[in-house]
């Protein structure tokens, strides 16, 4: 039996890049799981790597069929843009391990749908000031940058990320992102542990 390891964390807190560079590694042949967005790929991004990249009809489509697990849609300063995460074929716990990334409120939902002891909380801390500047910094290298939309998200982030919300959601340990290959390392310990239980 396999489990799913949520990456998690408020946005520019370095979920991307950690999620890449353990994937990368290969340590523990974690698979990844991608999921799936209606809005507009960002500079760099890659269809199938950072998400799968839909319409509404298509999500429309796959909630019609039953296979959307979670959806998140976030009211942002362009419209409504929806994640959602499918059973889709990707995920077989029975056999294989996973890593996901994505918010709180869709990992209470994968909790539930696989259930508690198949998913394995990761959450990352970054101070608000040095999440901010990063925020700035990759918003500059956009074509057109969306300014309004990553103020929105930042402040969102606070509420949705509480000290209660975690609590609720049994999130007890955080990873500390201010050394990316230390932070890498200790979670990786941490899931060899987890996978040694």
């Amino acid at each position: 039996m396999g489990k799913i390891f949520y990456l998690m964390g408020k946005s520019s807190s370095g979920k991307d890049s950690i999620y890449k560079r353990i994937i990368e590694r290969n340590s523990f042949n974690l698979k990844p799981i991608i999921g799936y967005t209606t809005r507009p790929i960002r500079e760099g991004e890659r269809e199938g790597v950072e998400y799968y990249f839909v319409d509404n009809k298509k999500l429309n489509e796959m909630q019609l069929k039953g296979i959307v697990i979670e959806r998140r849609d976030y009211n942002t300063v362009f419209g409504i843009w929806s994640y959602f995460t499918a059973d889709d074929g990707q995920i077989n716990i029975m056999e294989n391990s996973y890593l996901l990334i994505g918010t709180l409120e869709a990992y209470e939902k994968i909790r539930g749908y696989f259930g508690e002891g198949n998913v394995v909380p990761i959450f990352i801390n970054v101070d608000d000031g040095i999440r901010l500047k990063r925020a700035l910094e990759r918003e500059m290298l956009q074509e057109t940058p969306k300014y309004a939309e990553m103020c929105r998200r930042f402040l969102v982030d606070e509420k949705d990320f509480s000290t209660e919300n975690k609590q609720r959601c049994g999130i007890m340990k955080e990873f500390e992102n201010d050394d990316l290959e230390k932070c890498i390392e200790d979670i990786e310990q941490a899931i060899k542990e987890e996978l040694e239980k």
